[in-house]
């Protein structure tokens, strides 16, 4: 095969392992009851797609040929290691009691893995994967990074940047939570419907740690990864199938469609990002927009409001306005002042005192982000810095904002946010 042909091959492996991993993951993971194993014999099955697929050429079903390669990795191994096997069995019996097999698919739809789960069911493996890395007996920081390094497929570092610590703690935390899985013996299953209520926002809250780092990249070439977005979106909808009496599902997934709505808008012909105030609306997607409305007032009506909810009415409120000028501000100022009541948070702070300076002044605005200049988590974090600059170069004093920028572009994980910081260190 020659050097283009083994590119080709190898962009393929890529792809496909972009594409299938967490599902692959997850197939293994229900069938040999161990996270570490399955993660492991993916790394290998992938590294075999590597060597052979360049000379032999890409299998007509490549996540097929993967899952069937990984399975065989996993039982070689478990032939040579009778303990690891007899800890294995052990596992498998607990779950079996815990929720007998589900009936083959007698459709023969879906990803080729072979779920088990017909169309009114769980759509695939990935969800059930889901809900165990968000058991409660594991920390609620550990199921959040857990699911993002194994399903999501973030590298360490990106969920450090995601969580605002050092990749360090967080790789003790993915360690620990797998450690905790294996130990507590926490079965790969669905919660049944008097557990599901409980268990549901450490998986909303993982499905939206996915979109946030899709929405913004933590690192690498572009400012948004669609991928990732998308993918977020797709578990959202499958959560609002599931559980559609939840009105914390239909507020998360409102959330996500409402921002995705403005994803063409918001990076120019270069990959720069475009300020909301310099968006062209009309190429935000009004499907969309209006799915998402929808929603919100699904999320809204019959109880109090939760924090997702909250979140997608001020996404809505930023859609329905003509321009900048004409959002209604003192609305979402008075949402933001919901949202520090539901979930208190230095983020929550930043974004508040951003909408306080479009409603009162940027002096006004800037005040409440100087108050915050103690809060150790915002040291990392950009926007933050970044607000502060174009406030202090909206009220004039453009050395201190010049020097906000410098700090911000130290900050920086995206060449596009990096090439825009210049740009406002030019001006």
């Amino acid at each position: 095969m020659s050097p283009g042909e083994g590119r080709v091959a190898a962009e393929a492996v890529e792809a496909v392992f972009r594409e299938e991993r967490g599902l692959l993951l997850a197939s293994l993971v229900r069938r040999f009851g161990d996270l570490d194993l399955a993660e492991e014999v993916t790394s290998e099955a992938i590294e075999a797609a590597l060597r052979h697929w360049p000379a032999e050429g890409v299998p007509a079903r490549p996540g097929a040929w993967l899952l069937t390669t990984a399975r065989r990795r996993a039982v070689d191994r478990l032939r040579r290691d009778q303990a690891y096997a007899a800890r294995l069995a052990v596992l498998a019996a607990d779950a079996e009691r815990a929720e007998p097999a589900p009936a083959p698919d007698a459709s023969g739809s879906g990803s080729g893995f072979g779920s088990g789960f017909g169309s009114d069911e769980l759509p695939d493996e990935r969800l059930q994967l889901f809900f165990t890395c968000a058991h409660p007996a594991l920390a609620a920081e550990d199921r959040t990074a857990l699911t993002l390094r194994c399903l999501a497929g973030l590298t360490t570092p990106e969920v450090a940047r995601a969580f605002l610590v050092p990749t360090a703690t967080m790789a003790q935390r993915i360690v620990r939570a797998k450690k905790k899985i294996r130990e507590a013996r926490i079965p790969f299953r669905v919660p049944g419907p008097d557990e599901l209520p409980g268990r549901l926002p450490g998986v909303l809250q993982v499905v939206y740690s996915v979109f946030t780092e899709g929405y913004a990249a933590s690192s690498g070439p572009r400012l948004q990864r669609l991928d990732l977005a998308e993918e977020a979106i797709r578990l959202a909808r499958i959560l609002r199938r599931l559980l559609p009496a939840e009105r914390e599902s239909a507020g998360l997934l409102a959330l996500l469609l409402l921002v995705h709505a403005r994803r063409d808008a918001r990076t120019g012909p270069e990959g720069e990002p475009v300020l909301l105030e310099d968006q062209d609306r009309g190429r935000w997607d009004r499907p969309m927009i209006e799915e998402g409305r929808a929603l919100v007032v699904r999320a809204l009506t019959g109880g109090p409001a939760g924090p997702y909810g909250v979140q997608a009415a001020i996404a809505a409120l930023h859609d329905e306005a003509t321009d900048v000028a004409a959002t209604d501000w003192p609305q979402i100022v008075a949402l933001y002042d919901v949202l520090r009541t539901l979930t208190p948070s230095p983020v929550v702070e930043v974004n508040r005192a951003v909408a306080v300076a479009m409603r009162d002044g940027p002096g006004a605005g800037l005040a409440l982000l100087d108050a915050l200049a103690g809060e150790p988590k915002l040291r990392a974090y950009p926007p933050y810095v970044v607000a502060r600059g174009d406030l202090l170069g909206r009220l004039g004093r453009d050395g201190e904002a010049a020097a906000a920028y410098r700090e911000a572009l130290e900050l920086a994980g995206t060449e596009p946010e990096r090439a825009a910081l210049r740009r406002k260190l030019g001006e």
